[in-house]
């Protein structure tokens, strides 16, 4: 059950990051204000998806380690702080800093200034994450050829 648990969770966080970023950059660079203002108030809402997907790998993880810290395992149990680091102190701050902006329509140099952090802070939590899956999926490819 938890070899099914783990690529799902995972596969959902990298998901719900990719498309809170991809909403970003597109109602940034091609729609209105009341479309960044709803994409930006919406963000938040989707941390009760992420938080929880993110909990499930991260344990489902640690559980299918068994211990082991090792080679492409230790690898991703290494960028496992970073990732929480990362969101938990720049891209939920961020998030609610920017969602509270932009309900007040104050979408000014501060604004884009903390959307370029968050932008950047997400890209790089969606390469780790990457980064990550690829490794699992080396390790699910070894474990196949055995």
């Amino acid at each position: 059950m938890i070899k099914m648990i783990h690529p799902i969770a995972g596969g959902t966080a990298l998901l719900t990051i990719s498309t809170f970023w991809l909403s970003t950059a597109f109602s940034e660079l091609f729609a209105s204000q009341s479309a960044i203002t709803a994409v930006k108030t919406a963000i938040p809402w989707g941390f009760l998806v992420l938080i929880p997907a993110l909990a499930a790998t991260t344990g489902s993880g640690l559980a299918l380690s068994q211990g082991r810290r090792a080679g492409l395992i230790g690898a991703k149990i290494k960028r496992m702080p970073l990732i929480a680091a990362n969101g938990l102190l720049v891209l939920v701050p961020a998030a609610f800093f920017l969602a509270h902006k932009a309900k007040a329509a104050e979408l000014d140099a501060v604004f884009y200034a903390v959307q370029a952090l968050e932008l950047v802070a997400g890209a790089a939590n969606i390469t780790l994450l990457l980064l990550n899956a690829r490794d699992g999926l080396r390790m699910k490819a070894r474990s196949c050829n055995r």
